[in-house]
């Protein structure tokens, strides 16, 4: 591809994310979560669960360290993706900015509790009750259930090879357990 093929393509740089994007997506929307693990079935409660899968991918993708411009094609996806659901719900373009504003820097909170929590000993129940379930306990097993589920997942992760966690084929969650 010319130099001017690159700088006038049509296709964005971080197309090559997508696949792993919808992956994330994809996990973030498994009826266990919402059924079995009490996550709140709404828009908060997906933002928040996807937010999850997401932070567990980057912390992952973060151990290679020449993947620096993948995971921030794989943010950028992110952004895209938020904004554009802001504005499907009705958020007018004044304030769409600042919303997702707020959602990145949720985002990086989750990443550095999910981080604290799985590979430093913070308690993940701790995390995912601010960060999922938003200081309200859900009852009987459910903060149990999804924290063994993440914790899970998180390691499944680690067993993956990067090119493939790009790639879009990343552990089903359900089945990390």
């Amino acid at each position: 591809m010319s130099f001017f093929s690159k700088i006038f393509s049509k296709e964005k740089s971080n197309a090559g994310m997508r696949p792993l994007y919808e992956a994330i997506v994809r996990e973030g929307r498994q009826i266990a979560w919402y059924e079995e693990g009490q996550v709140p079935d709404s828009i908060d409660g997906r933002f928040d669960m996807i937010a999850a899968i997401f932070a567990l991918v980057m912390i992952r993708l973060e151990k290679d360290e020449e993947r620096g411009q993948d995971i921030a094609w794989l943010t950028e996806i992110f952004i895209s993706d938020m904004d554009g659901q802001l504005r499907q719900i009705g958020i007018g373009e004044m304030v769409v900015g600042k919303h997702v504003g707020r959602m990145m820097g949720a985002l990086g909170g989750r990443v550095g509790a999910y981080r604290e929590a799985l590979e430093n000993g913070a308690d993940l129940e701790d995390a995912l009750l601010r960060n999922i379930f938003r200081g309200e306990k859900p009852d009987g097993g459910a903060l149990s259930y999804v924290a063994e589920r993440i914790t899970a997942y998180h390691a499944a992760l680690q067993g993956c090879q990067t090119d493939e966690i790009i790639a879009g084929h990343i552990p089903d969650s359900g089945a990390a357990l």
